[in-house]
Order: structure tokens, then sequence, then C-alpha cells
């Protein structure tokens, strides 16, 4: 799931109208049962002044799914508000919140461009407060690895290993395993300029990812991959660091000459600066949604490995967190 979280963007992922719109709504909404691209198309329930809806920006990895999953939940079932759902790739997401085609994004990993150009410049955007869960990116060996050849988790031992982690798609150099193309990494440059003997290979999604570790795991085979935190696939697959050279402030912000870790980020909740002032009770759950990397990761294990539906797992989980929950609503 991830991306650059300091300097360079990328595309990961984040749900408003009424009647004179109902007609197109089946066109260009897909509500409770999936996501439209907005990168192509605007919810049609977006910015109609005095409705009870909310638009929501999804994003393709599973912990962003369930924020939305909880959200949604409670600010239908304990609210009253209709909430539509968007997907849309990190960097239009914000352009699509500056134009108010979505209220709210909820798990963002920093973007300081786009912080700049529509929080602090245009005001289009404004800050929604801590998720209250902090996001890391990383390069992770499968624990059972680790333990077998301990010095694997310092980076320059990595070349060590290379015969041991090619595969088909990585040729004669040791495999990293990426995911989704659109996300935006250091990766390559990091393998450049540390001078490693790897192949950065893009399993092609979170979800191809994540069923290639398993694959993996499953065989006891080693690998190296691209990972992060917070994230449910750590409870069925238990996996090690791998230390890269340590993270400063600003050692990334030449993508191309980055030779330093990734940064640890608190992840961030960003709302349209119109919704932020006027959305009456939904901006202010919005402003005060704030759980912890476990809740967020309960949730996450029940859609992605226990395959219940967004909906299912966000029932669930308010079920037996209602203390939590309950400080969220406007007083």
């Amino acid at each position: 799931m991830r991306t650059n979280t300091k300097t360079t963007a990328k595309p990961m992922p984040r749900t408003r109208m009424l009647s004179a719109v109902a007609g197109v709504s089946a066109l260009l909404v897909l509500t409770g049962c999936g996501a439209a691209d907005m990168t192509k198309q605007a919810s049609p329930f977006a910015g109609v002044q005095g409705a009870k809806t909310v638009t929501l920006s999804v994003q393709s990895w599973v912990g962003a799914q369930a924020n939305v999953a909880v959200a949604q939940y409670l600010l239908e079932h304990e609210l009253g508000y209709r909430v539509d759902t968007v997907q849309v790739d990190e960097v239009p997401a914000w352009d699509a919140l500056s134009q108010g085609r979505i209220d709210a994004i909820l798990e963002d990993w920093g973007h300081p461009d786009e912080e700049q150009r529509y929080v602090k410049d245009k005001k289009t955007i404004a800050p929604g407060g801590d998720l209250g869960v902090t996001g890391h990116i990383g390069w992770f060996v499968p624990t059972y690895f680790a333990r077998q050849h301990p010095d694997v988790t310092n980076w320059k031992n990595l070349n060590k290993y290379a015969d041991q982690l090619r595969t088909a798609e990585s040729g004669s150099k040791g495999q990293l395993l990426d995911g989704s193309p659109s996300y935006v990494t250091n990766d390559k440059a990091l393998v450049a300029n540390l001078d490693l003997d790897y192949q950065v290979v893009f399993a092609g999604s979170e979800a191809a990812q994540i069923t290639q570790i398993r694959q993996f795991a499953k065989e006891k085979k080693p690998f190296l991959t691209y990972w992060y935190t917070p994230q449910w696939l750590f409870e069925k697959v238990p996996m090690t660091e791998v230390k890269l050279p340590a993270y400063k402030e600003g050692c990334d912000a030449d993508p191309k000459k980055v030779v330093c870790a990734y940064p640890h980020t608190p992840l961030q909740k960003y709302l349209n600066a119109d919704f932020a002032r006027g959305g009456g009770e939904a901006a202010a759950f919005l402003k005060n949604f704030k759980w912890t990397t476990e809740d967020q990761n309960e949730v996450s294990l029940m859609i992605a490995d226990q395959k219940l539906t967004p909906e299912e797992a966000a029932k669930k989980w308010v079920a037996g967190h209602k203390p939590t929950w309950k400080a969220w609503l406007p007083k």
C-alpha cells in the first residue's frame, strides 16, 4: 500500500447532493457496494448546500478502508447521514478535495507540496487532525529467515543474500518486492544509490503483494519486500525490518539521490475547507475521529483475512468499542 511519505507524492487511496441528481447517481456513484473513480468523475452528492450527506475518499489499502468503513457506519447509524465513497489515487484526491468533489481524506501519509498549495496558499483544504496512527514504510524479510541469518537485517549485508532472494522476475539479481506501480517509492533509487544487487519487482497491487508474501511464507522461502506499518499481515506473517541508513530530515529531498530510510509519519486527516466550516455534525465527527493502530488492524484483519464486508467489520468493531467511538460524536 504505500508511497513515499515526504517528498514525491504517491498515489494511494479516500465520499455528497440530492433529488436534482438522483437520476444520475446510479451512473456516477457506487455507494456501499463499491467506489467510483474520481479521476474520471465526481460524486453528484458532493458540495450540495444543506444536504445531510458526506463524501469520503477511500484509498486502495485495507487500513484506509478500515478508517472509512467505521466512519461511514457511525455517520449513517448514529448521526443519520448518507455517506458516499469514492476511490482515487492520492495526489488526485487532494485536487478533488480542494474542489469540493469529496469532503474528507482520512489517511494521508504526507504530501508537502499539496499541503503548501491547498492548505497554506489557497486555503481550500483544512487540516482535520491526527488519525492516531503512525505510519512507517520499510524493507522487511520474514522473521523465520532473519532468525536463521541475523545479519540480513542490516542493508550492508543484503548483497550477501541476493542469490537466495532471486526469482524468475528479478533475473540474475535479488528481488525487492513492491506493491502497485502507482505507489511512488524511493526503492529504485535506494537500490541504485546503495549499490545493491537487487531488482525492484512490482506485484501490481497490495492484494497481489499480500498473496505473494503469503505464498512465500507457506513455502518458508526467503523474501525481501517493501512493506509498511500498521498492517494486519504482520499477525499472519511475522516480518523483521531491514535497517537502512538512518532517516534525517531532508535526506529524501531529492528522490534520485536518496540514501536513507523512510520516516515515521503521524497519519493525518484533511477536510475540504468549506466542509470543515459548514459541515455540521459530520465535520465535527470526522475531526474527532481518532483511533489506535490496534483498532485499525482489528478492522483490517476482519476485512482482509476474515473476509467480512467493510460494513460487517465496522458493525462488529463498533459493537465492542462503544467508549472509544462515543467520544467522537459531537456534544
